[in-house]
């Protein structure tokens, strides 16, 4: 894969693609929902080729990424509102794979393919935090691995979902506080967490030089 770690500059990128946002009511609190049709290349990280594109059907409106061998791996983002990044709480999307990288593992060096990956990034200061959160092909699920840490970035990779059946829709709930504490501050629940300033999104095969695609869509952030 080519984005092992998600860069200081592709998280600045994040941090200003367009987005659109509608405030909602979400258990006594507010929401905001990132729109499917403005979700944007981060172009320092990405290939010369955007594999995504916008589905509507039955299912609703959502992002499919279908990326093939050969191809250079390409990420899309989205930025949180300026009034959401201190309070952001809890974030939610649905996600199912199409195609499995073969034999690809995130916590294996040389392997680490994903059919789907969500990036959910914070920002202190000049330095950026990032989990990546991935449906892997073959990889032990709740595993932790491929951690980076360096003045300007840290980020850590996290099997949330491993195989299973392509075409199923998954629900993923995440709260963004104690995940930030959890991963960036030795689990202390009393710790101050940054600003949660967006979320990208991926789907790659070029390690393992097989095809992979996926399906994203019902991202929102209640705040």
């Amino acid at each position: 894969m080519k984005l092992s770690l998600l860069s200081a500059a592709a998280c600045a990128a994040l941090a200003s693609v367009a987005f659109c946002a509608s405030d909602a009511a979400a258990d006594g609190g507010r929401q905001v929902a990132a729109d499917v049709g403005q979700w944007r290349v981060i172009e320092r990280e990405s290939g010369p080729t955007n594999y995504y594109v916008v589905v509507h059907d039955g299912a609703g409106s959502y992002l499919r990424g279908y990326f093939r061998a050969g191809m250079e791996t390409t990420v899309l983002g989205w930025q949180t509102p300026d009034n959401v990044r201190a309070s952001a709480q809890t974030l939610r999307w649905r996600w199912r794979v199409e195609a499995f990288p073969k034999d690809a593992d995130e916590c294996a060096s040389g392997r680490t393919d994903s059919p789907a990956v969500v990036y959910a990034t914070w920002k202190r200061g000049l330095k950026w935090y990032t989990i990546k959160y991935v449906w892997s092909t073959v990889g032990g699920k709740g595993n932790v691995c491929d951690k980076h840490r360096n003045p300007f970035s840290a980020q850590d990779t996290v099997i949330l979902e491993s195989g299973g059946a392509a075409d199923q829709w998954r629900t993923e709930e995440v709260d963004l506080k104690s995940e930030f504490r959890r991963h960036f501050e030795d689990g202390h629940m009393d710790a101050d967490v940054p600003d949660f300033v967006g979320i990208g999104i991926m789907s790659d095969g070029d390690q393992t030089h097989s095809d992979s695609a996926a399906d994203y869509g019902s991202f929102s952030i209640d705040w």
